[in-house]
């Protein structure tokens, strides 16, 4: 009787910290979610703005801001899972990279003072969402970790904590900037 009881509670005490630490862990990674979500809110406000001052020396290649406008739509629909707005969010990356370096071939646009203030807040977004995606991921190896590492693998299974995908960059993302289009 006396090894008995002192074995229970410290079984019972290691699920409930196991637990709690699953559950901190989880925690953090949607504190992490949700701190990319706010930033991308603030990049889609900036959108907007953006298109509308390059629409107006840009008249003739809308497409590309067509396509951004789209993406940005697309973006903000609540029912998409975290994949799906991970997705579409490095399509609108790559097309606001795009439109980037279309506004090289606008000198006018260039030097409009809103445009570069729009530019320069987007680009500091963009900085941010960075910050915000490896604090995601960070979380994400911390949580995954606890899941899938012994003992702890234990209670994760019992208890319905699964694994959580990473933040990844896409492949055009990992590719190389040609610096000499810039210059053409």
């Amino acid at each position: 009787m006396y090894i008995i009881i002192p074995i229970i509670a410290i079984v019972a005490l290691w699920i409930l910290f196991s637990y709690n630490g699953l559950i901190s862990s989880r925690n953090k990674v949607d504190y992490a979610y949700s701190s990319i979500d706010v930033m991308l809110k603030k990049r889609h406000d900036l959108i907007p703005n953006l298109v509308k001052a390059a629409k107006q020396y840009m008249g003739y290649e809308s497409n590309i801001l067509t396509q951004i406008t789209a993406l940005r739509t697309q973006s903000m629909d609540p029912s998409l899972s975290k994949e799906e707005k991970f997705a579409l969010e490095n399509k609108l990356s790559n097309a606001i990279g795009k439109m980037n370096i279309t506004v090289e071939n606008y000198p006018d646009l260039k030097a409009s003072q809103s445009f570069l203030q729009l530019q320069a807040a987007l680009n500091e977004v963009e900085e941010q969402i960075s910050a915000a995606r490896r604090t995601f991921n960070g979380a994400v190896m911390h949580y995954n970790n606890s899941v899938e590492t012994f003992p702890n693998n234990l209670i994760a299974q019992r208890m319905g904590h699964e694994s959580i995908a990473s933040f990844e960059a896409t492949a055009t993302e990992r590719e190389n900037v040609d610096v000499g289009e810039l210059f053409e």
